[in-house]
């Protein structure tokens, strides 16, 4: 089964990395690896997510992030559909991905694997 075009992870935002870290493993049991001061991802063992000092945290702050195969033929797909681009395609360690926010003015973002880095 492919996870091309499913709900693959989300990011949370945060005001204080540490306390936010500690509050979600003290009431969830969530393991953290940390990417450098401002972020740091999670693992419930169904979902994976982040958490993240670069997004605003607040309601609404949750970033649902899906997966594709092909990161530009999504991009593509979502333009065609009416949503609009609100940060092109860009790397990151472990991948590449997009933010658009949809007519209703969701954002949402996209990621998909390196083709440079191969898929693992």
């Amino acid at each position: 089964m492919t996870n091309h075009h499913r709900i693959d992870y989300i990011e949370l935002g945060a005001t204080d990395m540490a306390a936010s870290k500690a509050f979600y493993a003290a009431a969830f049991g969530w393991p953290f690896t940390d990417y450098g001061p401002d972020y740091a991802s999670f693992d419930d063992g169904r979902l994976s997510g982040g958490v993240t000092t670069q997004r605003p945290a607040g309601p609404g702050g949750a970033l649902v992030v899906l997966f594709s195969d092909d990161l530009e033929a999504t991009r593509d797909a979502v333009t065609g559909a009416g949503g609009a681009i609100v940060k092109d395609i860009f790397s990151f360690p472990g991948g590449r991905r997009f933010e658009f926010s949809d007519p209703a003015g969701n954002t949402l973002a996209v990621w998909g694997h390196d083709p440079a880095q191969g898929a693992s």
